[in-house]
């Protein structure tokens, strides 16, 4: 494990719940490696917890698909496989085609505004390096164009989903070499929106996560 656990207790959840988000943003932003064993006394001992918590965490973290239950050995964070992630940015290819044809017939100059200056925080984010930031300026980017859908079905449906594509967004934001490209892509789909245009700003959507799904690859067969 990297570093230390931290668990911010929040007064509002439910320690199970507090536990939960604990191990799962470990394991989305690496700080618990594919393979690594969750070893529920240890947990307990790190977070100051019993172990009936951390069993209810590794119990929903296994149903979310981050953890696997190994005969003879017990839970460990899963590793990610190519078909999980194809499995994941297919649906997500798909939701955010329909989020910005949904989006260019709500544009609006202050909302093209918005979208550019969730950009300059996604550049600002690219300067400091830190993966973490800057997979959440990705995140509050496309939560922009979510919003100018309003289709609060739709920003649901995709919530759903958030955690499970943070852990690939995390993944390919590793390689530097991907945050230029990042940053063209997105001026290209704010352009295409900004011009209304819905079949250009699809398919620069599509290239947009097709080049992720290729990227992740690429790191897997490492």
């Amino acid at each position: 494990m990297k570093g230390e656990l931290k668990m911010d207790v929040n007064d509002y959840l439910p320690l199970r719940d507090v536990v939960f988000n604990t191990l799962r943003q470990a394991i989305l932003r690496g700080e618990m490696e594919p393979g690594e064993r969750l070893m529920e006394i240890q947990l307990a001992q790190k977070l100051g917890v019993s172990r009936t918590p951390i069993r209810e965490a590794i119990r929903k973290l296994e149903l979310e698909g981050l953890v696997i239950m190994i005969p003879r050995k017990g839970a460990e964070v899963a590793h990610i496989t190519e078909k999980d992630m194809r499995d994941v940015l297919e649906v997500r290819c798909t939701l955010e085609e329909l989020a910005v044809a949904l989006a260019c017939k709500n544009v609006t100059p202050e909302r093209i505004m918005d979208l550019r200056a969730a950009n300059k925080v996604f550049e600002s984010a690219i300067v400091s390096k830190d993966v973490v930031n800057i997979v959440d300026a990705d995140v509050q980017f496309h939560d922009t164009i979510y919003a100018m859908t309003d289709n609060d079905r739709l920003i649901q449906i995709i919530n759903k989903l958030r955690e499970q594509m943070y852990r690939y967004r995390l993944e390919y934001v590793k390689d530097a070499r991907t945050h230029s490209i990042l940053i063209n892509e997105h001026n290209d789909i704010i352009q295409k929106l900004a011009d209304k245009d819905v079949e250009g700003a699809k398919m620069f959507m599509r290239q947009h996560i097709r080049n992720q799904e290729k990227g992740i690859i690429r790191l897997l067969n490492k």
